[in-house]
């Protein structure tokens, strides 16, 4: 499928961990170990903020993400404080930039690893529950910005996991209305600018992997000879698809049906995800 890393903390070089770690995202797009597809070669995408706007800046390539001397020469020209970073396996949907991710909603990005299968057979019922206001923002085909304009639709904006909940347990009961069983599998990130929040989920077996980072200040105690620690900001915290190395004790598996929720100042919380299934039907009504 996809490979995603987000990072939240005192602003780094964005080339740390696209480029500089031991099995960075960058490495992953090209030998990714816990993906069903080993090469993420479908484009990628950079999303970032910075104090100089609300919204975030993006950018956007069908090129590999380790052929685009572009992306190199951003990554290490651009410290940020909360940053998402996404390569694709196209599956269903074409190799297009309009296809890649992030995706965004105003100062909202949103990255998605996992798929909805058999959309194919109820796509038309999810595009027209989907606010018709946002119509203008579908720019691509994937399944993950339907996904999105869903969760927006649903109170995004304001409630980020309430939102989600609502926009999956939909998905689940349309998807049942037509035969089709297990229809989500996601393991994604949104974020507003002030705070994270990454979700495991999958209707049905195991989730796509997802990790969290371990806190930075335990681990410098820990490994006081680390040399590569000393970069690290003690309220820095990464949500990766892949550990970005081997270091022990570094990495920790975010559970199935979990939700993190992280702060620019470092607190992390963890919530139970469970799909809300809507009291209308929407299109299929």
């Amino acid at each position: 499928m996809c490979r995603w890393a987000a990072y939240i903390g005192s602003p780094i070089p964005i080339r740390n961990m696209l480029f500089d770690t031991d099995h960075s995202l960058v490495d992953q797009s090209l030998h990714a170990r816990q993906a069903v597809d080993t090469t993420n070669g479908d484009g990628f995408g950079l999303g970032w903020y910075t104090a100089l706007t609300r919204e975030p800046g993006i950018y956007r390539s069908v090129e590999p993400a380790w052929n685009d001397l572009n992306l190199r020469e951003l990554a290490s020209h651009i410290k940020s404080g909360l940053f998402v970073a996404h390569v694709r396996a196209a599956t269903v949907a074409p190799v297009q930039k309009t296809n890649c991710h992030p995706f965004r909603h105003g100062r909202w990005m949103f990255v998605h690893n996992g798929s909805i299968s058999g959309i194919t057979d109820f796509k038309r019922d999810l595009v027209l529950e989907i606010d018709p206001r946002l119509f203008d923002e579908i720019q691509g085909s994937t399944d993950s910005e339907l996904l999105f304009l869903l969760a927006v639709t649903y109170g995004l904006t304001d409630d980020p996991l309430g939102a989600l909940e609502r926009a999956v347990g939909y998905i689940e009961q349309i998807a049942e209305r037509h035969g089709v069983v297990d229809p989500v599998q996601m393991a994604v990130a949104v974020s507003n600018g002030e705070r994270l929040w990454a979700i495991r989920y999958a209707s049905s077996g195991i989730p796509r992997s997802l990790y969290v980072s371990s806190d930075v200040a335990s681990l410098k105690a820990l490994y006081p000879d680390e040399m590569r620690l000393r970069a690290v900001p003690d309220d820095a915290h990464a949500i990766v698809s892949e550990p970005l190395g081997t270091l022990p004790g570094a990495w920790n598996e975010v559970p199935p049906s979990t939700a993190l929720e992280i702060t620019r100042d470092g607190d992390l919380k963890e919530h139970f995800f469970e799909p809300r299934r809507p009291e209308h039907v929407g299109a299929a009504a």
